[in-house]
Formats: structure tokens, sequence, C-alpha cells
């Protein structure tokens, strides 16, 4: 255990766990941690620090101190204008868009990864709305990237046969699960707001769009 870095079979045994539980934590992003390649990986110093904040804390998760500050997130050169009437056609437009951010450190994984979790299932969420989100190693922070289509966008497969027409795609570091969630769930209720979603495709310029976003 004098390594800095430390094997998922480590941590379990430093933290008395199994290496299945060690595992889902790293999968899910409630432990610090990242993928050299293929594998799980694990610094000792934050392996460290992440213990003695649970024991400090009693174990109880701080999530509901989490807020969501969409000018941290989302600039105006990010909110892109489309007029594909593909979903592959869309996502790739706006994966290369969010590849932009200095967050995204490889643009291809980034891409590819887009796609896969749309084949997986539909991020689809009603009113004309798709959530395109994934987490990923070579993400250093959450980022997201707006699309506003022009046209309907066939591929989805809404559940309530509403085409898509607004797409928020969000990137995270695999460490940032509870503030992934909340992202998804910040702007699922955002857009529940009709008159809202009637502006945002109305708007003229990115920084319209924008600006109704931040207030």
């Amino acid at each position: 255990m004098e390594d800095d870095i430390l094997t998922i079979e480590e941590v379990a045994k430093y933290l008395r766990v199994s290496e299945r539980t060690v595992y889902d934590w790293a999968q899910k992003g409630e432990i610090p941690s990242g993928k050299i390649g293929t594998v799980w990986r694990f610094k000792k110093s934050e392996i460290e620090k992440w213990v003695n904040e649970r024991l400090s804390s009693g174990g109880k998760s701080n999530d509901s101190e989490i807020i969501v500050q969409v000018k941290n997130i989302l600039s105006p050169e990010r909110i892109v204008f489309m007029n594909h009437q593909t979903k592959h056609d869309s996502l790739v437009r706006l994966a290369q868009n969010l590849a932009t951010a200095p967050q995204v450190k490889d643009a291809k994984e980034l891409e590819a990864e887009i796609l896969k979790r749309e084949d997986l299932m539909s991020t689809s969420i009603g009113r004309g709305l798709a959530i395109p989100h994934v987490r990923l190693s070579s993400v250093t922070d959450l980022v997201m990237s707006v699309g506003i289509s022009k046209c309907d966008i066939i591929g989805f497969q809404p559940v309530d046969e509403i085409p898509v027409r607004i797409l928020f795609m969000i990137a995270a570091a695999y460490n940032q699960h509870s503030y992934y969630l909340k992202t998804l769930s910040f702007f699922s209720a955002k857009l529940k707001d009709a008159s809202l979603r009637e502006v945002l495709l109305n708007s003229e310029s990115p920084m319209d769009a924008y600006n109704l976003l931040i207030k």
C-alpha cells in the first residue's frame, strides 16, 4: 500500500470491503477514481481523504447542498442552432461543439460514447427534449452544450410522440456522480416550462438562448 496509485484489489483490502463493492462505487462515481486504459486506478491520497470525510460526516450525503450554476457549465459559444433531421447527425454535431470545451480532452471518445449511450436507450425525456449524457475519465469537469433544432429530429422515439427539437448534452468526470445527476434533474425540471421551450426555439442568437437559460 506504499504506492501512490492503487488497484481495485488494494483499495478493497484497505477499506475492508469486497472488490465488487469498490468496482460498483467507481462505476457510479461515488469514490475518487479514474481509468487507465480499461482498468480502474485510485490515488491513495484521494482515497484517504474520501474515507476521512465520510467518517467525519457519519457517511451522510450532502447532495442537497449541490447547486447547479448554469454559468459555470455553459457558455454562449456552446449553444448551437442546427438543421439536422436525424438523431445521429444531431448528436455528432453537438458532440463536436462540446468537444471544443477545455474540460473535454478526447473528442473522439466523447462522440463515440455519446452515440453508444444513445444506442442503449433513448435520452428523450418528452416535451420535445433530449438530454444525451456521459461520464468519462477524459473529461476534467462537468460541461454542456445545447442544440436548438430548426426542424424535427427523427430517431429519438419520444414516449409522448413529440419530436425532439432541443438537446442538452452533458459530459462529466467519473467522480462527479452526484453533480451529474443533479444537473440532469435541474434541466429536466427547468424545461417543463412550455413557455421557456417556445422562447428557446424562437431564439435568434446563441446569446439570447444563453440569457434565457441562466435566469
